[in-house]
């Protein structure tokens, strides 16, 4: 009885509906682990050939499209003939060279079996505001300990990254380095808070400004800006400074906000004291939801 042929998405890992991109990450990826003169395990001669043997079929749409509508005899109808009846012997025929398969995508090194590139590596970057938004250069240490400048573009919010070609790991049989990814992450500040590419800043104001109107300054990363406070300004509503925050090489800068935060004075002299019981006396303002024993 002949052996059950496998399931080639079973074999990549893959999803029926995987995009080619996909397909060809995780055939990468197995190929590497189980080529035979890098994997010790005895079976691996035959498990590289099924790996190749998928990717051979999915990686190329019409073999993946013959393959999916009649399974395990998609290669007998490409060559014109018609699938067998159920339970009737398949034919043998023949195979691609799965080595050339692999070198084909990864290459080939003088005097190796193989060159393959290295992987990719991942790091985070730390990234105070300052830099994120004027730019600047970063001497890093690498693993191996090289040392090298990290230029820090303009714009840089979180998780955006920074490619260094060459820096990633080794490749095998003389294959090229990966490269190095840092991903950048901003360093929490002690006056802005950051939210994408906008920022935020506290906005303290005495009660008559924000009763009054004022106009004031706001603290922003760039220095000091005058802003106006609306008259009867509460405590949280915030004033939008356009293209004060994070810059975008590639579109619209981010704002800054500048929450209004009314400050009491915590000592009063006997003139504020006087003038504050005075307003106490004649006012008949109650704050919303408030209320007086």
């Amino acid at each position: 009885m002949p052996a059950t042929k496998p399931d080639y998405y079973s074999v990549l890992g893959v999803a029926r509906d995987a995009e080619e991109d996909e397909i060809r990450r995780a055939y990468r990826k197995l190929a590497r682990t189980h080529h035979p003169d890098v994997s010790p395990d005895p079976d691996a001669e035959e498990r590289f050939k099924e790996i190749g043997q998928a990717f051979d079929v999915l990686g190329d749409a019409e073999k993946r499209e013959l393959y999916d509508r009649f399974g395990a005899d998609w290669s007998r109808v490409q060559a014109g003939g018609t699938p067998p009846p159920p339970g009737a012997g398949g034919t043998s025929w023949p195979q691609p060279d799965y080595e050339d398969l692999f070198a084909s995508i990864f290459g080939r090194g003088e005097g190796a079996a193989f060159r393959v590139r290295g992987n990719d590596v991942e790091a985070v970057i730390d990234v105070p505001i300052s830099e994120a938004i004027s730019g600047g250069t970063r001497r890093l240490t690498l693993p191996d300990g090289t040392s090298l400048d990290v230029r820090i573009p303009v714009g840089m919010i979180d998780g955006r990254r920074i490619r260094l070609a060459g820096r990633g790991g080794e490749g095998i049989g003389g294959g090229p380095r990966g490269d190095l990814f840092l991903q950048a992450r901003i360093v929490p500040h002690p006056v802005f808070r950051h939210d994408g590419r906008d920022l935020y800043v506290d906005l303290p104001v005495a009660p008559w400004e924000a009763a009054l109107g004022a106009r004031v300054q706001v603290q922003t990363p760039r220095g000091p800006v005058a802003v106006t406070v609306p008259k009867g300004s509460g405590s949280g509503r915030k004033l939008r400074l356009r293209g004060r925050g994070i810059p975008n090489p590639s579109g619209d800068d981010g704002d800054l906000y500048a929450t209004i935060s009314v400050a009491v004075p915590s000592a009063l002299s006997d003139g504020d004291r006087e003038l504050f019981e005075r307003l106490a006396e004649t006012s008949d303002f109650v704050p919303a939801g408030g209320g007086r024993a």
